[in-house]
């Protein structure tokens, strides 16, 4: 029984085992290599002229999908899944199982949050934010494109897409908190359900409002699909580009991008619909509380800034952070206080945005100063380690987080991969 998660270096390792056990069936090849000379590691199963494509890894602050891409591959050569997409004959699966391990080797979130051992959620939450590594934007390689960036991984991926020609690609994304979700490049009908089915049987709540897909069309509770472009100008800031990319490269060769939200930690009131009874204030409310945290670790970045290495990929994180993005991220929602009226849930996963940009800096700044050799360094250290502590324990408390097991996860993740396949497949016939 899976009772943790894998560091991605577990799941290569993993994978080998995996295809040798079942020669033939199984495949792993290098599909390309990283910047810094890692391998990006394509796991195949089956022999059907159709395929679908997961990518997993591609935030190394989001430890699930590597797991539930292996997880999912072994239950297919195992022979222990009924479903139409599990017919190997007629489908062939590929699994890319890590898409950025250069980040993946900075972050150790799938150490620290993988446990299947409960941890109280406030400390849980710091201990995850001081393991925490996302880089910018323009170095990530399924939004480098939008960024105007070239990666090789991105170029790796894109070439899958271009040699295989999915029906479905599937992203397995986490959110820290909050509630799970499905956005979707093109609609898939028939989804709706069995994804939320697979997150009642994993007990994990859908996210009736998100942050990640404001302004995308949404015909079921949980699912988003993304509007036309005509209409993309009114995404959340930074991804009105989004066709531009990994996402959007199967559609193509007539194939739709599923990306699959599941939490690390659950939020109370993240599918509660329930009208909000003052969402303006809310809303001015979180905006202060982004704009005040982010100002307070850009003063503690510019006061320590002698004391961290100049080339290290994590200040220049801090930095590009510090140069607008808690300004940009909360004018993403200011002008939801004149549109239609918000639920609970709504404003919910507002306030997990609002905290979720200080606390990663927070914890960026945290790892920097911590691997600081200088004496100089502990007092900063000190005082934005009681910041993580006084945040996190604020953000459990306000949020009534509670922890999703890693069996969960996973469980829920995979089987969410499947039903779109299936959905995919059936949508697109005999093409």
């Amino acid at each position: 029984m899976l009772n943790r998660l894998l560091t991605v270096a577990e799941v290569s390792a993993a994978a080998r085992r995996l295809v040798s056990a079942h020669a033939g069936a199984g495949r792993l090849r290098r599909a390309g290599t990283s910047r810094e000379g890692r391998p990006l590691l394509l796991l195949s199963v089956g022999s059907g002229p159709r395929h679908v494509l997961v990518v997993a890894g591609a935030h190394a602050d989001e430890p699930t999908g590597p797991t539930t891409a292996l997880t999912l591959a072994r239950r297919l050569l195992r022979g222990r899944i009924a479903s139409p997409a599990a017919d190997l004959t007629r489908v062939t699966w590929d699994f890319l199982l890590c898409i950025d391990p250069d980040a993946a080797a900075l972050s150790r979130t799938a150490e620290v949050c993988g446990s299947a051992v409960p941890v109280p959620p406030a400390r849980a939450l710091a201990d995850y934010y001081r393991a925490s590594y996302r880089p910018l934007a323009a170095e990530q390689p399924e939004w480098a494109p939008i960024e105007g960036g070239h990666l090789p991984e991105t170029d790796v991926l894109l070439g899958l897409v271009d040699a295989l020609r999915p029906v479905l690609q599937c992203s397995l994304h986490n959110v820290d908190a909050g509630g799970t979700f499905l956005q979707l490049t093109a609609a898939l009908p028939g989804v709706e359900k069995p994804f939320a089915r697979a997150a009642a049987d994993h007990g994990i709540p859908l996210q009736y409002g998100t942050f990640d897909a404001l302004h995308w069309q949404t015909p079921a509770p949980a699912v988003h699909v993304l509007p036309p472009p005509a209409l993309r100008h009114r995404l959340t800031a930074g991804s009105a580009g989004i066709g531009r990319s990994t996402w959007c490269a199967p559609d193509a060769y007539g194939g739709t991008t599923a990306i699959i939200e599941v939490p690390l930690w659950a939020s109370r009131a993240a599918d509660d619909p329930a009208p909000h009874p003052a969402p303006a204030a809310a809303l001015r409310a979180l905006t202060a509380l982004t704009l005040a945290g982010g100002r307070e670790i850009t003063a503690l970045v510019a006061g320590a800034r002698h004391l961290l290495p100049a080339d290290d990929p994590r200040l220049r994180v801090l930095t590009w952070m510090g140069e607008g993005l808690y300004e940009l991220v909360t004018s993403s929602w200011r002008s939801l206080a004149k549109g239609p009226p918000l639920s609970v849930a709504d404003v919910d996963a507002l306030g997990i945005a609002a905290r979720r940009q200080p606390l990663r800096a927070a914890g960026l700044l945290h790892d920097l100063l911590t691997r600081a050799t200088a004496p100089e360094a502990a007092p900063p250290r000190t005082r934005v380690d009681a910041l993580l502590i006084t945040w996190c324990a604020h953000f459990a408390r306000e949020l009534g987080l509670r922890a999703i097991p890693p069996r969960d996860q996973v469980g829920h993740q995979a089987a969410a991969t499947l039903a779109a396949a299936e959905a995919a497949l059936e949508e697109t016939g005999g093409r």
